[in-house]
């Protein structure tokens, strides 16, 4: 059954989404399940050490904690943008990581990079240092403590790496 599924939970994640953005209905099941066992198995050699996923209900918490971040930021960078664009304060950032995954270092990169006013620019060759750019920084030492309270702490929690 691994061989068919190596990844049952996206699987079941893509066959999800597949019915929810074309409609429920019986072609549209077959053919989803068709991509989601399909997609992850042409994948898997551009999967190298996957963690395993350690604490599903932590995952859900993360994943809902994180669109709800994508939506107020949204929301604050159209206040900064439509008050004073000539006010922003944009500045570099070093965050120190306790992450030592590849895999969930990708997943916090790509979660800063989501959540508007703040990039992912790079990672340290010893990959202990991630350089953040953000749009408007007000204090630095706030917003590493937020984004490893809210980001970095959970990823290690999900994947106990």
């Amino acid at each position: 059954m691994r061989r068919l599924l190596p990844f049952p939970m996206l699987s079941l994640l893509l066959w999800l989404s597949w019915l929810l953005l074309n409609g429920f209905s019986w072609g549209h099941g077959l053919l989803g399940l068709v991509l989601a066992v399909v997609l992850p198995l042409g994948t898997r050699p551009f999967w190298p050490n996957v963690p395993h996923l350690r604490n599903f209900p932590k995952l859900v918490r993360f994943v809902l904690v994180v669109h709800w971040d994508i939506i107020t930021a949204n929301v604050a960078v159209a206040r900064l943008i439509l008050r004073s664009p000539r006010k922003l304060r944009p500045a570099f950032v070093e965050l120190p990581l306790d992450l030592e995954d590849d895999f969930a270092i990708t997943l916090l990169t790509s979660t800063i990079s989501l959540t508007p006013g703040t990039v992912s620019a790079d990672v340290s060759e010893d990959h202990r240092t991630l350089l953040i750019h953000t749009l408007d920084m007000e204090d630095e030492a706030a917003l590493v403590a937020q984004i490893k309270q809210r980001y970095e702490r959970p990823l290690k929690e999900i994947f106990e790496c």
